[in-house]
């Protein structure tokens, strides 16, 4: 059974950083695609960013680029994101995800990912 296992949310003010960590178990693929959605209220849940656990080729969304660096630990079978200069409008449930082969990193729709976390709540304040 795949599990994800999230951590790292929080509340922070506007021009902080936050680092999300998200541990994964069970996959009995030797590569799959891990990473982050996030929903706000209203909102559609949107893939921000992936990464390839073989290659390492990662994904962001126009939203996140230039201020959030993913990551991953093979050796820990965990995934990073830092988040640099957050905004009000990254408040957001944060959800790691992870697909089986065949997989996509770019443009993902929730329905592309086969696991997902329980989520991690993200709060930035004004």
């Amino acid at each position: 059974e795949v599990q994800l296992v999230e951590s790292g949310g929080g509340l922070v003010q506007a021009g902080g950083s936050l680092r999300l960590s998200c541990t994964a178990s069970g996959f009995t693929e030797d590569r799959y695609a891990i990473g982050w959605f996030r929903q706000a209220p209203g909102k559609v849940r949107e893939g921000i960013s992936f990464i390839d656990s073989f290659d390492g080729s990662t994904y962001y969304a126009d939203s996140v680029q230039g201020r959030c660096t993913i990551s991953w630990d093979n050796a820990k079978n965990t995934v990073y994101l830092e988040m640099n200069n957050l905004k009000p409008e990254d408040t957001a449930v944060y959800y790691c995800a992870a697909a089986r082969p065949p997989y996509r990193l770019g443009y993902a729709l929730e329905y592309d990912y086969d696991y997902f976390g329980q989520g991690t709540q993200v709060t930035v304040s004004s």
